[in-house]
């Protein structure tokens, strides 16, 4: 299947956006994790039987942007259209790096943003609890995961890739079953020789990541001008591996002219959006929306729908690819 979607007709496809309501922080303390694991939750005013969408932060350059305070643009929309977003700040953040030099796995916590993303599903029923309005209202057994950039990586582990860790030589399996579908924004690609660029020494964990065991149902989403050349210079296909090189089923969507931020989606007018589009966000949103409300199976037909609905545009803001 291979279809062009069109950015105004995409956004036109979906209804007007519902109330959502945001709280944080639920607080969790975890043993072993050097400080406690706080994390954002947003939903829709009402409603219940919502699915759940674990959102993985960034390692980008602001502070607040790679914690539960980013991802405002997607969290939105998304709550808007009827999921229960969950954003951790992981270790890796900016707003904890001080607290956290020299701490095992420091900088980047590959390890311990997935070992997040379990935790929170392991009380899931003191998260729901804990905000106000929403006991009772979350389904428990559609989760999903999303994450964008580093986020991506921590995402791909969830949904089944995996990695040798570079400290003891051993294969790492943090995949989650519990978890029936996800959406890699930007995510990282394969390792080996490819990443030969000026950062590619700082992400030893890149370099033996494995695609062929990631099972689950998965949208990749790719920037055609996302040259992340700090890390290799096949360019803007390296975002695409996670589709290319996993099994089947995988979808792919590729953004015309989006770069690594994908249109501004970390949040709200971001100085280090380089390719800021307010609409090409809302098309993402949207279109993510979809294919999880049908990968979820609220709504089998959902995603067939918004790409037949994106066959006719006349300024295509990206194009689909199945398998």
């Amino acid at each position: 299947m291979s279809s062009s979607t069109d950015t105004a007709d995409t956004v036109a496809a979906f209804g007007a956006a519902a109330p959502v309501l945001s709280y944080s922080p639920v607080t969790l303390s975890v043993p072993g994790r050097p400080v406690d694991l706080q994390v954002r939750v947003s939903a829709p005013a009402t409603g219940t039987g919502l699915p759940v969408v674990l959102l993985s932060h960034g390692h980008g350059g602001s502070n607040n942007l790679s914690s539960l305070n980013g991802y405002a643009p997607l969290a939105n929309l998304w709550a808007a259209a009827g999921f229960a977003v969950v954003q951790p700040t992981h270790l890796s953040s900016r707003t904890l790096s001080r607290q956290l030099a020299g701490a095992p796995g420091a900088p980047l916590f590959w390890r311990s943003r997935a070992e997040d993303m379990s935790h929170i599903l392991d009380r899931l029923d003191e998260v729901e609890n804990t905000v106000p309005q929403l006991a009772g209202r979350l389904d428990h057994d559609r989760i999903a995961v999303a994450g964008h950039s580093l986020g991506g990586h921590t995402a791909s582990l969830l949904l089944g890739a995996r990695i040798t860790d570079p400290d003891t030589g051993t294969e790492v399996d943090l995949s989650e079953p519990r978890i029936k579908a996800g959406v890699l924004l930007a995510a990282p690609g394969r390792g080996g020789d490819v990443l030969n660029g000026w950062m590619a020494g700082q992400v030893p964990f890149f370099h033996t990541t494995d695609f062929s065991t990631m099972t689950t149902p998965t949208l990749v989403v790719a920037g055609d001008k996302d040259d992340s050349s700090h890390f290799t210079d096949i360019g803007p296909d390296w975002h695409a591996d996670p589709y290319h090189l996993a099994p089947a089923p995988k979808t792919l969507l590729t953004l015309f002219g989006a770069e690594h931020l994908l249109g501004g989606i970390s949040g709200y007018d971001a100085d280090e959006t380089t390719d800021e589009n307010p609409e090409r966000v809302a098309a993402l949103g949207h279109l993510t929306a979809a294919y999880l409300r049908t990968q979820l199976q609220p709504d089998p037909y959902a995603w067939q729908a918004a790409c037949e609905a994106l066959t006719t545009g006349t300024a295509p803001a990206g194009r689909v690819e199945c398998k």
